[in-house]
């Protein structure tokens, strides 16, 4: 057996024995026994927070397990390709269990890394927010692009996504837009993605198709539940309503529904543009004590990392990753180094390895991030 071959069999074996440990896998079934049967007690929605949370926690839990099982068959099943090609010198089914054996290699150092998701909310649905900076309609439309990668990722992972607000641009594109993305570690992922996105192309508005630099920020910060109490005064509150712009008929149109609420202690502005005055008031609070809540453990962060994490003036700083479309094809994180040339990939939700080995670096260590992005 090849060397690497190797090298990515012991790799998903480590990675299995500290996700069996993890899970629990030994008397997973007992508690997932256990879950069903709580679930099927006569009068269980007469608290549906607590029914929602059971329901999450057998989900998570099922899911797990039907994860670990399948991965760890799969291993046994390549390995065991490899060694009959091997045998047989059938170099074609030696180099398809390979490469499949080097899929799985990503997927369980993936799954092994969502075991590190540890943090306080990490498991909590997101909101994420993406504005445009500097460059007008270029930026914009790089906003609403933006806007698609995430909604495409989203997709990709199973969750739900809802837009909450958007600002959008008369030519094309959006100035602003927010998004609440549900589902299970939807801001343990998201979370790494805050920051300045760079994108350099030959411009589809510019009538020489000269070469344009756009900049957009991405703000994630987690939905907060009722188990986490923020206290917000009144007094602090400035609400404002507006009609909305963009597509939303008729009702959006002619009525000042949408709603915008600054917290003038901190500056920070939320805003909702369903058709209801009261639901939005309600989404808006929601998203305010989510942003506060978010503050502070970035404010815990800075103490402990002794670094700085605003987002940053979407222009020149705080840029994590740039996508460059002409003259080459190119994305790369500028904070791991992982880099791609397939950028039509990128742009249509292909960010695990991003994710991964940003989130890596931060939970494990620099020299681990590659490792687990799948890069030797």
């Amino acid at each position: 057996m090849r060397a690497e071959t190797q090298s990515a069999i012991d790799s998903i074996k480590s990675s299995l024995s500290l996700l069996h440990t993890r899970i629990r896998r030994d008397s997973a079934d007992e508690r997932l026994a256990k879950l069903d049967a709580k679930l099927e007690v006569p009068g269980l929605w007469n608290d549906p927070k607590q029914a929602q949370d059971l329901m999450r926690n057998r989900q998570a839990l099922a899911d797990a397990i039907e994860s670990y099982d399948r991965m760890e068959n799969r291993a046994t099943e390549y390995a065991e390709l490899i060694e009959l090609g091997e045998a047989e010198n059938d170099e074609e089914i030696v180099l398809e269990a390979e490469e499949a054996l080097a899929n799985l290699q990503r997927e369980a150092a993936k799954k092994e890394l969502e075991t590190l998701l540890s943090g306080e909310v990490d498991g909590n649905d997101a909101f994420l927010e993406i504005n445009a900076g500097a460059g007008g309609t270029e930026s914009c439309d790089w906003a609403s692009m933006l806007a698609r990668m995430y909604e495409r990722w989203a997709a990709r992972q199973g969750y739900s996504v809802a837009i909450i607000s958007q600002n959008r641009e008369g030519e094309a594109g959006v100035k602003s837009i927010t998004f609440r993305i549900t589902g299970t570690n939807a801001y343990g992922w998201l979370k790494t993605e805050s920051g300045v996105h760079r994108l350099v192309r030959n411009s589809p508005f510019d009538s020489a198709a000269r070469r344009h630099t756009s900049f957009s920020s991405v703000w994630v910060y987690p939905v907060v539940d009722e188990d986490i109490e923020i206290e917000v005064n009144q007094s602090d509150l400035r609400i404002d309503t507006f009609r909305a712009s963009g597509a939303g008929g008729q009702h959006v149109n002619k009525t000042d529904s949408a709603v915008r609420i600054t917290h003038e202690p901190s500056g920070i502005v939320v805003t909702s543009s369903e058709k209801s005055q009261h639901q939005n008031r309600a989404i808006c609070m929601q998203a305010l004590k989510s942003r506060l809540y978010e503050l502070e453990l970035r404010k815990r962060h800075e103490e402990q990392q002794e670094q700085h994490m605003n987002k940053g003036d979407a222009a020149w700083g705080n840029q994590i990753r740039s996508y460059v479309l002409q003259p080459y094809q190119l994305v790369k994180d500028l904070r791991t180094d992982v880099q791609t040339s397939n950028t039509q990939a990128v742009l249509d939700g292909d960010l695990d390895e991003f994710m991964a080995a940003a989130l890596a670096k931060e939970v494990t260590g620099k020299s681990r991030a590659a490792a687990l992005a799948g890069r030797s």
